[in-house]
């Protein structure tokens, strides 16, 4: 496992990049085949999807970012710079393929009031008639606009708090990891200590030996002499 300060980051720029291909894969293929409404229709959505995936990734970079060094941040926050710029640059493709997706249905739709047919080639109603229907459409799109922004502000909350929550844990195991670096420093400690003093009893061992010899080698001494005479 790799434990460099940048591989996380390595890790999760990886993965938007995967995410970004896929994005363009679709915008450039399904998205704007204009004759698959249905097709169309699901490959925005996969989209949408997916761009909320690479948002969440580069939220990831710009944490991780925090753990990198001093020295090599700059190069790194360009990185972000750049990433952050493809993601906006596609969520605008993105919303530019939706409208023209809503025009291309607004137009195909059939029985709208003041739509000429055969019978009536130019048209039966009124322009107010029209224009009612034509408000009320947009008041429609308008409804379900604001409930696509409640949904995203609910999900950007609890992706934030999500995030908050992985920065705690963070600092949980950054605190863990100090912890265990100290204990190690103390253990090393009370090693040198050990054998210090492991080091010292096995001098005393050689002192007293040596005074228990001279000792023994008086007592002969002694005894020899007192033989001797």
């Amino acid at each position: 496992m790799d434990n460099s300060p940048t591989a996380l980051f390595d890790s999760y720029e990886s993965d938007f990049k995967q995410i970004i291909h896929s994005i363009r894969d679709k915008l450039e293929g399904d998205a704007k085949d204009v004759g698959q409404g249905e097709q169309r229709k699901a490959a925005l959505r996969r989209v949408e999807m997916e761009l909320d995936e690479a948002d969440e990734m580069v939220s990831q970079m710009e944490i991780e970012i925090q753990g990198i060094p001093q020295s090599l941040r700059p190069s790194y926050q360009s990185r972000i710079k750049a990433s952050k710029a493809d993601l906006t640059r596609y969520k605008k493709l993105s919303k530019d393929l939706h409208a023209q997706l809503s025009r291309a249905e607004l137009l195909a739709r059939p029985g709208l009031p003041g739509t000429p047919t055969s019978d009536e080639p130019y048209g039966a109603t009124s322009d107010r008639t029209r224009l009612l229907a034509g408000t009320e459409l947009l008041e429609d799109g308008s409804r379900r606009l604001l409930e696509s922004q409640r949904i995203a502000l609910e999900t950007e909350e609890q992706g934030a708090d999500i995030l908050r929550s992985l920065r705690g844990q963070r600092e949980q195991i950054q605190n863990a990891r100090d912890t265990l670096q100290r204990a190690d420093t103390s253990i090393d400690r009370a090693s040198g200590t050990l054998k210090k003093m492991i080091r010292r009893m096995y001098q005393q061992r050689i002192v007293t030996a040596a005074i228990i010899l001279v000792l023994v080698l008086l007592i002969l001494v002694i005894l020899y002499f007192k033989l001797v005479r």
